[in-house]
């Protein structure tokens, strides 16, 4: 049975520790889900990620039902998300210190740099408060990132989202890295914007680069290419 998958379930073991030791997120706070069959695999609540096992993630159905411990009190928003995004198939939820410091202030990540652009989007939009848990969180989450492959979380945390365990903490990374940066600006004021133009450009050139193609789109460019 899918639910059943070791290989998966010892990855996303591996990919919550990494999430500690990469210092993204701190002791049993933040959770991880995938998609698995008709359902997803999602942590189990406080459980510390250096003692969890393979065997103590849940299996959850898109109803609300699961088998095994406890899951992650933020099952709902792992669960709605996975809903309604069939684009993705892992949800990645971390207190990371400058993502969270940012929406302790509720302030998205704006274009102020490129990179911006892995995101989706011209920014990284805030998540308004809701109480942790809740399906009302649940709903502003699935609100913020549409269209996004991350959001922050309204005086909680970010969300970072991927097909694969390694493309989500890769981008919960990269939105760290970013809000660092950010806040790090803010100390000489508030930092010049890029362009809704110019970051439109620039996501194109993201999407064509990941398929091998010259960064402009043209087969005449010049490239870079391996020798014969």
């Amino acid at each position: 049975m899918a639910h059943e998958d070791n290989d998966i379930r010892a990855e996303m073991v591996d990919i919550c520790r990494r999430m500690n030791s990469s210092g993204i997120n701190q002791g049993t706070s933040g959770n991880l889900s995938v998609r698995s069959g008709d359902g997803f695999l999602i942590t189990p609540s406080s459980r510390p990620y250096d003692t969890m096992q393979p065997a103590d993630l849940c299996y959850m159905d898109f109803d609300g039902t699961y088998d095994g411990l406890r899951p992650s009190s933020e099952w709902r928003f792992h669960r709605d998300i996975l809903a309604a995004r069939k684009d993705i198939d892992v949800v990645l939820h971390c207190h990371s210190v400058y993502a969270t410091t940012l929406a302790i202030h509720h302030k998205p990540i704006p274009a102020f740099h490129y990179m911006t652009g892995i995101a989706g989007g011209s920014d990284i939009r805030c998540a308004p408060y809701a109480t942790f848990g809740t399906a009302e969180l649940s709903q502003l989450a699935v609100e913020a990132l549409e269209g996004r492959l991350a959001c922050l979380l309204g005086q909680h945390g970010q969300i970072a989202l991927g097909k694969t365990m390694a493309s989500a903490i890769w981008m919960a990374v990269e939105v760290e890295t970013l809000a660092r940066m950010y806040v790090q600006a803010l100390t000489l004021g508030e930092p010049p914007i890029l362009s809704d133009s110019e970051m439109e450009r620039v996501i194109g050139q993201m999407k064509r680069m990941s398929y091998g193609q010259a960064p402009d789109g043209d087969a005449d460019a010049d490239v870079a290419r391996p020798k014969n």
